[in-house]
Order: C-alpha cells, then structure tokens, then sequence
C-alpha cells in the first residue's frame, strides 16, 4: 500500500521539525522527529534522506556505529550521496575504520574535485593511515623491547624504564595495541612484573591489564585463568595505596568485561565469547569476601573490595528482576561485611581499616538491603545481623559488646531499618548509655557516636534526647580527651541542631557584587556572544547570588531570567548545576540551621564572628521571588533540565533542582501553576535518582500538590500510581516530621480514590508505617496517620489486620475514639465505623479490647458535633446488626435512653442522619424483641 497524501504531509512536518531542532542543536529531538517521518515514509529517496539526517544527529550524539549504518542506508539508494559519503566517512574514522573511511572520502572527492573539506579531510586521514601502519609494523618488536627493559635486573636506567612502562600503558588502551601485547605472551611477562614486588613495575603491569580487559570478555576470561584471582587479591592487599587501588581497577575492568560483555557491539574483535559469566563473576566475588576478614589484607586492600564489592554486586537498575548475586553475598558473606562495619582497631585483633572503611561497609550494607524485593529477603536480612550482633554481645565479653554497638552503629548508618532492629535487641541501649560513662577510652568514644547514629534515625527512642543531651554535656565539659570531646560536641550539635547559615559575611567589597551581577547578566542576555560564553555568565551568578541584592535585582530582570531558562534548555546541559545553584539562591531552598541561642552567646563571649541574616532573605522577599520565577516560566525550565540523560545531570544537580521544587510549592495558590507547568510529571524522576536528599524533598513536593491538588488531574492515568512509593519513602523514621505529616495527608487523599490505589500503598509496605505514626507524641501527625488509617480500612486486607489476635489495633482506634482531640476523636470513630460496617466479626471483639468501649460509644452519642454522633450511631447499629447480645448490653445500658432521645429529632435538619441512624438502632432491638415498639416508625 503507498503513502497516503496526509502521511507524506505529516512526514515532510516532521522532517522540517527535526531540521529546525537540528540547527537549534537539540538533537536527540531532532532525532525522534526523523525516526517518526521515517516510519510514515515509504518512498524511497524520502527515507534516504531521512537516513542520511539521522546519521548527521548520531554523529553529534556521539553514536558512531548508527551513524554508520545510517548513512548506509542512505548510499544504498543513491551511491552517489555525497553528504552520506562524508558522514559514513566520519563514523567510520572514530571507529577506528581508516582504511574503511578513506575509501569513502576518495569517492567524495572523486564525485566532487574541488571540494576543500574532502581535500584536507583525505589529507589527514592519510597521515594517520601510514603511521597506524607503520605503528602496527613494529608493535611486535616494541612491545618485546619493552617487557625486555622492564624485565632486564642489570638495567639500571630508571627513566627508561618508566618510559618503557608508559608505552606498554598507552599501547594497552589501544585496542589492536592490548591484542598485540596479549599475542605476544604479555600476560606471562605482566605477571613476572607483578612478581618483582617494586610498586613502580606492577603498577604499569596493572595498568596494562586494564588495558587488556576492558570491554573484552574473551581476554579477560584468558587473564583470570592464567594469573589467578588469587594473584590478584594478593595484590589489592599490599600495604600500598596506589598498587591496591590499580588492582582494583584491573577487577573493576574485569567485571564489568564479564557482565556486560555481551551487551555490546565488538565489531567483531572477540575471539570467543564466554556465554554464561555467572562461575567466573560468583568465584571472584568469594575472593573478595574472603578479603573482608583475612588479617593480613591491608586496610587500603580492605577497603577497596568493599568498594568494589559496592560498585558491582548490587542491580545497577531495579528494573533488573535479578538480585541473585545480592542474595548470594548476603548469605555468604554478611557477616564478613559486618565484621569490618563493627571493627575497633583498638581492641587486640581487630580488623586493620582506614578512616573510611567502616563508612564503606554502611554504605554496601545499605545497597544491599536496597537490592532486596520482598519481605522475606528483608527478613533474613534482619535476622543474620541480629544473629550476629547477639552473638558478640552475649559470648564475647565487654571487647564483643563494644564490637557489637561498633556494629549497630554501622548499620544505623547503612540500612537504618536493620539498625533500629539491632539498638532494640535486649542490653543494647543499656550498653551504650552505660558505656558512656566508661573508665577506658574507646569504650566512651564508640558508645558516643552510636548514640549519635541512633539519636539521627531512631525516632521512638525519644530517650536518647532526653538521656543523650545530659549524657554528652557531661563528657564535653569533664572528658579530658579531645577525640571523645569533639564527637560530644557532635552529638550536641545534631541533637540540639546548633549552627546557622551566615549572610553578613561578604565575599566581595560593598556594592561590587551587585555590580559583577549586572554585568553577568548583561552578558547572559546578549546572544551574540556564543553559548558556551554565556554559561559562564550563569556560573558567575550561581556564586554571586549568596547576596540577597543580588537575587532581588536577578528576578526583576526578566530578559536575564528568560536567557538563563533558554540556556537550561539547550544542548549544552553543562550549565544544569549553574542554574540550580543560582535558583537555590533565589528561592533559599539551602539547609539553614536554627541559631542555638547559647552557641550565639558563646560566640559573642569568644569574640567569634556572630551569623547573621540579610534583611532581604526574611520570608516575605523570598516568596516575593519564588512568585517571579514561576511567572517566568521556572517550571519548564526545570522540567526540561530533568528529562535529559546527560553526565551533566549529576545526583549534586538532581538534589538541587528537588530543593527548588520544594520551594515552588511551598504556598498552597502556586501549586496548580507548577502542575500546570509540568512539575508533577518532572518530580517523579526526581524521587528515584539522585541523593537521598534530593529524593526526600522531591517526594516531599509531591506530597503538598497531593495534599491539595485533585491528584487524578495532577498525575493522570498511570502516573498517580508511581506517586505512592515517594509518598510512602516519607514515612520513614530518618524523615522530619512535617515530612511524615504531609506524606500522611497525602496518602490519605490517595487512599481516597480508589482500591486499586490502596492495594499500591499496602503493597509498598506503608500499613506498618503508618500504625508506627498513630503512636506519635505529635498530636498532628497521630491524626493524619489516623485519618489514613480510616481511609485504608476499605481494603479487605487491612481490615483483616484489625481482625488479628494478639495486636493492640482495635484497641487503639477504639481508644481514640474517647479522646480529647476532635480530628482524632473523628478519624478514630470514621475509622470504626468502616470496620464495623465492612466486617462485623470485628463488632464481636471490640467488648474484649477495652473495658471502657460504653463510655467511649456513649460519649460519641452525646457529642456536640453532628458527624461526631453520627459516626457513633453507625457503629452502634453495626454492632446491634452483627451480633444479639451485643444488641441486648447496648440496650441495657444508658445508650438504650440516648438514642431514644437521638430518634426524636427528626425535625433538626443537621440531625436528620443520626436520628435516622438512632431509629434503624431502635428497629433493630424492636425486632430482636429488646424492647416494645413505643416510638412512632418503630413499629414494623
């Protein structure tokens, strides 16, 4: 069938789209629009020149193989084409094809004589082809010299061999360079290099091999056999920094040879391709666990398989459904990891480690837990740390009680879930509070940072701050040594949050800023001068913007504004982190720290420099300016910045735009703007990537658009259901509490909406979190985590929570009911009166769970609010309706005279539904034959 008329329309649309995306150099846009054109197009000569527009876009991209093929494509119709020609020629040049892209170069000249570009270009590429030749020639005899002065004991020339092992370095990088040396018996000579045991020698030999094993999986599998993982662990284990980590790299390069092997395109330089990798990957990693605990390994060799161990166990993408090699570590290798996570160097026989050895081991013990899917991986997670914590603890004297807090504290600071599990385990707390005010040294100073890890995340030990703040004054004034003083005052730092950002502080002379600004700005606005220029301009107000004059003056200027958002949409994304930077000034979404009123006067005592803030940051300028940026268009700015895939998108620049965000929606009448805008669908990614902080703030501007937002207009069709999982990252305990406030309301909103939406929340593991919630001393978040709670209580599976032996739930909410609070009282009855209405089992147990559920039921009935009875008149005709004899205690008791008295008051129109309510009770009795049908439309 031929191409419709409105098909070559739509395709001729596209392509003029793409060449306009193409000389404004978006190319990845330029790109989609040729690939949309190409698949209307089915003329031939149409799609070579898309094919041909393409391969121009791959070039740019830095795609060389597409561009290659593309332009392909676009000769096989026209041979001809001298543009393809040209572009083929130039993919083929970078991919390292110069005999291939001469060829096609002499065609072009050949097809155009005069042409100076092909001229200079055939040239050049000439010069390079004759010195590769001569190059390859005598690689052979070069690479036999070189191994022959390195290996040479009587020579005493030490220049000529640190150049002889430069080249054999560089020659490696080459791909044709590392097939030479490996055909030339180089993996014999490298490793009699590694055996001189000179640091210089088997830091070239090292080199090399990550030379000779990148991205080649058939020669690493040859390496790994001939030399050895032994070898090679013997080596990251030297007590020598730079040889550790180069044998470090040569098992990095080797990994990753290994697992991605098979995912890229070798162009046909492998030899043999090992199929299945797993053995050879699960033996490597045995040898590095094996490290972890061998006494003789050094700290740096330690050090770096946990790094290593770090960078390539975990999934790299949870959308990999394979965490089998995170299970296997974990059941082979857990305890090795928390032996050196919990390593007092100071204890005779401890493990050797360096100064963040043990930061390391948090941090892959963190990976690891996060690679887990379900609750049983968790679970046996928990248990091999509690295991061993208990362990140390218990059979291993005082020395195994400071390794065992040694090691909570690593886990509190990795995966603080399995740390909070470990600080409630049986002494454990009582450990450290005693051991802080131990006679021996280090007992003090590992006690004291772990109650500084567990005053940061363990949010129901609220002790530690009432204990803590006593416990660590008394070590800063009395402690004679200045290592545990200073972590005391840590600890004092982060419990009373002492600190301040200061503005006062100027970097520059009065008025000079304001003046470079101007100047900056001047020059951002100016489009005759070259992009790459202007960038600067913007990294020269991402410093100068500190100064609150200078934002004022900065979003008043809207042409300076529009050219900064036009560079965050551009191609060149190196600009990202200087925009960030800047409208983090501008929006003072920076963390600033609340001025300890004494620290302050300590300083002045001390005649220390006293912070203080610029009169322009104070509240009504900053939302004066946050109102400006989102006038101007700061959102698709932003938004923009977040869809591109560049290096430039680092996890710094993420957190940075997630702390803007936050600032956006900070006021309830600005967030259908940002939504409008895009901000919601950006936010989404931003949750997912980046730094643990820039994931918390994007979550937590998610959760104010939810709170106040239609969710189903702010997130359409399926995007509503990837807003659960930040929502419900918010609820963790190392959360602040209007974090976990507004991520409550949220999901009470969202739990609002449908079951489909509930059973996403359950599945995210929320219901645990949310009861933890009903427990806070903070009566605003226990009444959130409540009125989510009622929402939830839809779903089945909830309400079989309530109906569980042995938990204190129904109690709770029944509880809660007679309380004081009447947004408690509320979401309790509310709560109730689902239950109840959806599963009368639970009406029978609601007598057991407290002796006090008349009063509670009574006190609902004779309440001054209408929804307040309401709500109790439902429960209490659920409860008549399920059960007889619960029908017949009611009856007997005043609750009979109070709804006679509701029943009544048909006549008040606010009172209709609970009047109604008391009726339906009343019939109910009448029916069991409770009472006679005295009142008027009880009668059947």
């Amino acid at each position: 069938m031929g191409e419709t008329n409105s098909d070559k329309m739509n395709s001729e649309n596209l392509r003029e789209d793409g060449n306009k995306h193409f000389k404004s150099g978006d190319y990845e846009a330029a790109l989609s629009c040729y690939t949309k054109a190409l698949k209307l197009s089915t003329e031939k000569k149409d799609a070579a020149v898309l094919h041909r527009n393409r391969s121009a876009c791959h070039l740019k991209l830095e795609n060389y193989a597409k561009a290659e093929e593309d332009a392909s494509k676009a000769i096989e119709v026209d041979g001809g084409d001298v543009k393809a020609l040209f572009r083929r020629s130039q993919a083929l040049e970078k991919l390292g094809k110069l005999d291939q892209a001469i060829l096609d170069l002499r065609r072009c000249l050949a097809l155009e004589p005069k042409n100076k570009v092909f001229q200079d270009a055939v040239r050049n590429l000439g010069v390079r082809t004759q010195e590769k030749v001569r190059v390859m020639s005598s690689t052979d005899s070069r690479v036999e010299q070189m191994f022959g002065i390195l290996l040479d004991p009587e020579e005493k020339d030490v220049e000529k061999q640190q150049k002889a092992a430069q080249n054999l370095v560089v020659l490696a990088r080459e791909d044709a360079g590392a097939e030479k040396i490996f055909q030339s018996d180089g993996v014999r000579l490298l490793q009699q290099l590694l055996e001189t045991k000179k640091s210089d020698m088997m830091l070239a030999a090292l080199r090399t091999l990550v030379g000779l094993c990148t991205g080649h999986q058939s020669r690493t599998v040859s390496i790994l056999s001939t030399v050895g993982m032994e070898t090679f662990c013997a080596v990251m284990a030297v007590d020598n920094e730079p040889v550790s980590l180069a044998a470090c790299s040569v098992l990095h390069a080797m990994f990753d040879a290994l697992k991605e092997g098979m995912t890229k395109d070798f162009r046909g330089k492998e030899g043999a391709i090992v199929l299945d990798p797993s053995k050879e990957l699960k033996s490597m990693i045995h040898h590095l666990l094996e490290m972890l605990t061998q006494p003789k390994v050094s700290p740096h060799g330690r050090e770096n398989s946990l790094n290593l161990l770090i960078k390539v166990v975990p999934r790299k993408s949870l959308r990999d459904p394979n965490n089998g090699m995170t299970l296997w570590v974990i059941d082979n290798g857990l305890k090795k990891i928390l032996s050196v996570g919990g390593s007092v160097v100071e204890i005779p026989g401890s493990l050797a480690v360096t100064e963040t050895t043990r930061m390391s081991a948090s941090v892959l013990l963190n990976k690891l837990f996060d690679d887990l899917k379900c609750d049983a991986e968790r679970e046996n997670f928990h248990k091999l740390c509690e295991d061993y914590v208990r362990s140390l603890f218990e059979n291993q004297g005082l020395d195994g009680k400071l390794r065992a807090i040694q090691t909570v504290s690593c886990l509190l600071q990795g995966p603080f879930d399995a740390g909070n599990r470990t600080l409630e385990l049986p002494g454990i707390m009582d450990s450290i509070i005693a051991l802080c005010a131990s006679e021996r040294e280090i007992d003090q100073q590992v006690a004291v940072e772990a109650l500084i890890h567990a005053a940061g995340k363990a949010k129901r030990a609220s002790f530690i701050t009432a204990n803590g703040v006593t416990l660590l004054k008394d070590i800063y004034k009395k402690n004679e040594n200045d290592a545990i003083r200073i972590r005391a005052l840590v600890g004092l730092c982060k419990l009373g949050s002492a600190g301040g950002t200061d503005f006062s502080m100027k970097q520059f002379a009065e008025g000079s800023t304001l003046k470079l600004a101007k100047q900056c700005r001047k020059w951002l606005c100016n489009e005759s001068i070259q992009a790459s220029t202007r960038r600067w301009a913007v990294e020269g107000l991402a410093y100068l913007t500190f100064d609150a004059d200078v934002k004022e003056e900065f979003v008043e200027d809207k042409a300076a504004m529009q050219a900064m958002f036009s560079l965050a949409k551009s191609q060149d994304k190196t600009v990202i982190f200087a925009v960030a930077s800047t409208l983090v000034n501008c929006t003072n979404s920076y963390d600033r720290e609340e001025i300890d009123p004494q620290m302050l006067e300590l300083a002045k005592y001390a005649k220390q420099h006293v912070p203080e803030e610029h009169p322009k940051d104070k509240k009504e300028f900053v939302e004066a300016r946050v109102h400006k940026l989102l006038v101007a268009g700061v959102v698709s700015a932003l938004a923009c910045m977040v869809k591109n895939e560049s290096p430039a998108l680092t996890d710094s620049s993420r957190e940075l735009i997630s702390r803007v965000f936050l600032a956006l929606v900070e006021k309830t009448e600005d967030r259908g703007n940002v939504v409008a805008q895009g901000g919601g669908k950006a936010l989404l990614p931003l949750t997912l990537e980046g730094t643990e902080i820039g994931k918390t703030k994007a979550a937590q501007a998610l959760a104010k658009i939810t709170i106040t937002s239609n969710p189903e207009i702010a997130f359409p069709g399926e995007r509503i259901y990837e807003v659960v999982r930040p929502l419900v990252s918010l609820l963790h305990l190392n959360c602040t509490g209007l974090q976990n406030f507004e991520s409550l309301m949220a999901l009470t909103n969202l739990a609002g909406i449908s079951e489909r939406l509930r059973s996403k929340i359950i599945k995210e593991k929320a219901v645990p979190m949310i009861e933890g919630y009903m427990f806070e001393e903070h009566e605003m978040i226990r009444v959130a985590a409540t009125e989510c709670m009622c929402n939830l209580a839809m779903s089945k599976e909830v309400q079989d929570l309530f109906m569980a032996e042995g938990t204190d739930r129904l109690k709770l909410i029944v509880l809660y009911s007679g309380e004081d609070d009447e947004r408690l009282r509320r979401a309790a009855a509310g709560t109730l009166a689902m239950l109840t209405s959806l599963e009368p089992m639970i009406c029978q147990r609601i007598p057991q769970v407290t002796a006090h559920w008349l009063e509670i039921l009574q006190a609902l009935l004779l309440s001054d609010l209408t929804d307040l009875q309401h709500r109790g008149a439902v429960v209490v005709l659920n409860m008549m309706t399920a059960d007889k004899e619960l029908a017949e205690k009611l009856m007997e008791s005043e609750i009979f005279e109070i709804l006679t008295v509701l029943a009544k008051k048909e006549e008040d129109e606010k009172k209709r539904s609970v009047s109604r309510t008391a009726q339906e009770c009343l019939s109910k009795a009448v029916e069991y034959g409770l009472i006679k049908p005295n009142l008027p439309g009880l009668s059947r």
